[in-house]
């Protein structure tokens, strides 16, 4: 078998090329990146070492891509993972739009090509905004958690965010390039006969994740919090109750594994996949375990909300549970360690990711 990974030198490509290689017995990878990306230059040397076939390359240069060898599934693991992108700070839209939206349609033209499957990673920010807001939360322990006691809406249960759920705009400029990436790769899939798998990913987290706060923010709150880096609760009253799941890469390895090895030609396509609610954890309790762990550090208070700040996101992974028989096998108390010993490994991450 041989996989190509878009973004492969990027913390969710780099850790699945890892997990794939362990996983499979004589898979050949095959990695484009364009090393834009700061901290991304130490994967290259991890992955080359690893075997990997690099290209440095750009998605958005039909030309850099022409130039692959052919391969037998594509891992989309390359596009600007920032709700907040194209919106000033965040890059500007037309940015977003070309590495996010533009480029793909160079993935999906490969597959054409090929004949190779994708496997689409995809976000759970292609929600609605006003349906994420509407969610009845409840406080518990300082972390906000669905009210099982209220009437929920289509797509949730106490367990989390399915594929039902609501994905009316608006959804953020970010969020509508990974639906529109969705539709575009559904239907590439059919009109030119190749499968097409998609996942909803929750917070994506694990060793060696750049720390932003955008972009990683359970990497980006323990480094700051072990340098005692200024840390802020924004929005929500100033609470620091908004909560979100973690997501191991080698969780979501499984997976993508699995249905690479799934043949059927019916049935869903499109799946959510993430910590699920035994690995959500809001960011009081986030603070609250690196107090534990690294001494007390007291984050300020911002209780303005920004656009697209959204209270509580948990995935539901009850279908894919059920379809490929795969479970969260990373508990959250092993990713934040995790985190935290590469953090004290590292003590100029965050100047290297640039956070």
């Amino acid at each position: 078998m041989k996989i190509l990974i878009t973004g492969v030198c990027g913390f969710v490509g780099s850790a699945l090329a890892e997990c794939l290689i362990e996983r499979i017995e004589g898979v050949k990878i095959v990695g484009l990146d364009n090393l834009m990306r700061p901290g991304s230059e130490t994967n290259r040397v991890r992955m080359e070492r690893l075997g990997v076939e690099f290209t440095q390359g750009d998605l958005r240069s039909a030309s850099d891509i022409a130039g692959l060898p052919v391969c037998d599934w594509v891992i989309d693991a390359a596009a600007n993972p920032s709700v907040l992108a194209g919106l000033g700070g965040g890059g500007s839209s037309r940015r977003l739009f070309e590495h996010n939206l533009s480029a793909f349609g160079n993935v999906l033209e490969y597959c054409r090509e090929h004949k190779a499957g994708l496997l689409l990673l995809s976000s759970s920010r292609v929600y609605s905004i006003h349906g994420l807001a509407s969610i009845p939360l409840r406080v518990h322990r300082q972390a906000f958690c669905v009210d099982a006691a209220a009437a929920l809406p289509g797509g949730l249960t106490v367990n989390g965010i399915g594929t039902e759920f609501s994905t009316a705009a608006p959804i953020s400029l970010y969020g509508a390039t990974k639906l529109a990436s969705e539709i575009m790769a559904l239907e590439y899939g059919a009109a030119f006969d190749f499968p097409v798998w998609i996942t909803r990913c929750g917070v994506l987290a694990g060793a060696g994740q750049f720390g932003t706060p955008a972009q990683g923010i359970f990497a980006f709150w323990v480094n700051a919090h072990l340098r005692r880096r200024p840390l802020r609760y924004i929005g929500f009253d100033g609470t620091g109750c908004q909560t979100r799941d973690a997501f191991h890469p080698r969780d979501l390895a499984a997976l993508l594994l699995a249905q690479m090895r799934t043949a059927r030609a019916t049935g869903p396509r499109v799946y959510t996949a993430g910590g699920g609610t035994a690995n959500a954890m809001s960011l009081a309790q986030l603070n609250a375990w690196c107090d534990d762990r690294f001494g007390r550090h007291v984050p300020s208070v911002d209780p303005q909300s920004r656009m697209y700040d959204i209270p509580w996101v948990v995935m539901d992974n009850a279908e894919a549970a059920r379809d490929f028989g795969c479970h969260i096998e990373m508990p959250l108390p092993k990713i934040l360690e995790e985190i935290a010993e590469h953090a004290a490994l590292h003590p100029d991450w965050l100047e290297l990711s640039r956070a």
